[in-house]
């Protein structure tokens, strides 16, 4: 088979159009890729050549890609969504209801990705990990902010009146510390978010519930990958 038509054919398989993008994919330099179109004949050793370079390729592109950082330790700034039915984690505008382009730049970022995030409290201490896999970044985080967690998401508080009553001391039994159920948005006080390539998704997510076990508010142990496949 000849040089060029085999780097015709890798152009389709590949879906790309320009040498550059080819040798992007493979590899190779621009040189490289038309000394192949040059070759009338090409032996098998030289195409087995071209397929270990492309695989060397593919791994140094998805290690490069893998994780990518879109915000790390954001400060939540809580506003209602649109019906005002749930809360948001910041709003894309300023106090002045300008267009904040910095804050909108994040929001479409975040509404474009999959990943994973971590939810953190006023201490920067990590409190709930997550992935979102099925449906972005943005809207996943909001899910997670306003999920209903009933008895697994407690902390020690103290319940006070919220209509015009006389003070009481804590010696009171409606005064004592308890545990009491508290929505997410109510202690994260920032976020971190990856881009992470769609195989790794739940692995990351498995090694940073794992990693944080004894400080998140997650119900659930992630588990990585070979474990899940047995279990099945």
């Amino acid at each position: 088979m000849k040089g060029s038509e085999i780097i015709a054919e890798l152009k389709k398989k590949f879906r790309v159009t320009t040498d550059k993008s080819l040798g992007d994919v493979l590899g190779l330099s621009i040189p490289a890729i038309h000394n192949w179109k040059k070759r009338p004949k090409c032996t098998l050793r030289q195409i087995a050549g071209l397929v270990h370079a492309a695989s060397k390729s593919g791994a140094v592109r998805f290690r490069k890609n893998v994780v990518r950082p879109l915000v790390e330790f954001f400060e939540i700034d809580l506003c209602e969504s649109r019906h005002g039915a749930k809360w948001e984690l910041f709003a894309d505008c300023d106090e002045d209801g300008e267009e904040h382009p910095y804050l909108q730049g994040l929001k479409t970022e975040l509404n474009a990705t999959k990943g994973v995030y971590v939810f953190f409290d006023s201490r920067g201490q990590a409190i709930y990990a997550g992935k979102a896999r099925k449906q972005s970044l943005w809207i996943e985080m909001k899910s997670a902010l306003n999920r209903d967690r009933k008895s697994v998401q407690k902390i020690k508080r103290v319940r006070h009146p919220g209509r015009k009553l006389q003070y009481r001391t804590t010696d009171e039994k409606n005064r004592q510390i308890v545990d009491q159920q508290v929505p997410l948005w109510a202690i994260a006080a920032y976020f971190s978010a990856y881009e992470v390539a769609d195989e790794m998704i739940e692995d990351v997510e498995a090694l940073l519930v794992r990693s944080f076990a004894n400080n998140l508010l997650n119900k659930r142990m992630e588990r990585f990958a070979r474990h899940r496949q047995a279990s099945k």
